[in-house]
């Protein structure tokens, strides 16, 4: 097949859970001997040129990058907020130059499947729909709605209420498309459910992220212990929401039992709240040029979120390290886990501490949980499994 994906942001690098998902289908369709474009923008906040990408890759897969301008701009949200039906976050994503780029891919080639990377590139449906006769597939990454209106429960003042109208907006956005494509690509079943519950009436494939075991295999040094970490993107409100959770309601208990204990936080475009944070043994360290290297140094791996939607892919991939890991509910949405078997799930402060405390006094269970959770990974989240089912239910539609 000829497939063409289309991205709000370039898939590579593969930093964050947005990127890593669609450069994993990406490898998987390529890898299966399918011929795939991927037109991504490259932004402000992820800028990349072609030439960034590795020519081992591109000799496989072709790259077309738009330079897009999505920073933040006060007089444009107020704009956005009097005048406009969208969410101001959608909205940056809508640019004359993408929509000509589009265009002129679609009427110089035909594809067989055009796959949607996330609700942000919807506005782009009737465009599309005038240029190309291909099968067109969202690939849902999330409930993008639910992650602004989880959001909203963390927020006060002004915020909340701004956040509010965000959400409001987004849920119209995600209501209005929901049946303008030809087939649905959820990325967990408890999302198919949730579509499916608004009215969702097409086609529809769950299609997790995966992995390729054998690019974690190399990744067997011993982890410090004890010492617990967190690694995402730190410009993501979840991940700064959970990190403040967590140094607030459960730091300070488990740095007065393990004295010695070191909390290293690793990502990029870490806000000043967390950069500056000055709690004992806590150590920022920013973005790590080897995630999994960082991640296989450590000991116990905690996700502390407390809003977000969708699968987060970091812990897949830090199951797939052999890492123990603690995670709130939200964390672990998505992916069918065993509390207490390939990972630890903890709601309230006293729980999450205990989870974690757990494994730091035991570390037959530590080692026990990362087993365990190696296996989970390999049994339910092969990359090229996962890719060849999707491209046989594409094969179907078409």
């Amino acid at each position: 097949m000829k497939i063409l994906q289309i991205a709000n942001k370039a898939p590579y690098p593969p930093k964050d859970g947005g990127s890593i998902a669609t450069f994993a289908m990406t490898k998987g369709f390529t890898e299966l001997g399918h011929e795939v474009t991927v037109l991504a923008m490259s932004t402000s906040k992820h800028p990349v040129k072609e030439a960034d990408i590795p020519q081992k890759i591109r000799d496989d897969i072709r790259f077309i990058l738009v330079e897009v301008d999505t920073r933040l701009c006060p007089v444009r949200a107020v704009k956005n907020l009097l005048f406009s039906g969208l969410p101001y976050n959608a909205e940056r994503f809508v640019t004359r130059e993408f929509s000509d780029r589009l265009q002129q891919l679609l009427n110089d080639e035909e594809f067989d499947v055009i796959q949607l990377e996330g609700l942000y590139l919807a506005p782009y449906v009737p465009l599309i729909r005038k240029h190309s006769k291909a099968l067109l597939s969202m690939r849902a990454h999330n409930i993008e709605h639910e992650i602004w209106e989880r959001t909203v429960m963390q927020k006060s003042g002004l915020k909340k209420i701004y956040t509010g109208i965000i959400a409001g907006r987004v849920r119209k956005m995600e209501m209005k498309y929901l049946n303008t494509y030809d087939a649905m690509v959820p990325i967990t079943g408890r999302d198919a459910d949730i579509l499916k519950s608004f009215g969702f009436s097409l086609p529809s494939h769950v299609s997790p992220t995966g992995i390729n075991a054998h690019d974690f295999k190399s990744y067997n040094a011993k982890p410090e212990f004890p010492s617990i970490f967190h690694i995402g993107a730190l410009d993501w409100s979840p991940n700064q929401e959970g990190i403040g959770w967590f140094l607030k309601n459960c730091w300070d208990t488990l740095h007065k039992k393990y004295p010695e204990l070191k909390f290293y936080i690793a990502g990029r475009n870490a806000p000043a709240s967390i950069r500056n944070i000055s709690e004992p043994n806590v150590v920022f360290l920013g973005e790590v040029d080897d995630a999994y290297a960082f991640m296989e140094s450590k000991a116990v791996m905690i996700v502390p979120l407390l809003s977000g939607s969708g699968m987060r892919i970091k812990i897949i991939e830090g199951m797939a390290l052999g890492k123990s890991i603690v995670s709130t509910s939200i964390g672990a949405e998505g992916i069918a886990v065993s509390n207490d078997k390939d990972i630890i799930i903890a709601d309230d402060p006293q729980n999450y501490t205990a989870g974690i405390e757990s494994l730091l006094d035991n570390f037959d269970k530590f080692e026990a949980i990362g087993r365990n959770a190696v296996k989970f990974v390999e049994e339910n989240y092969d990359n090229l499994s996962i890719s060849k089912a999707l491209a046989a239910f594409y094969k179907e539609l078409i």
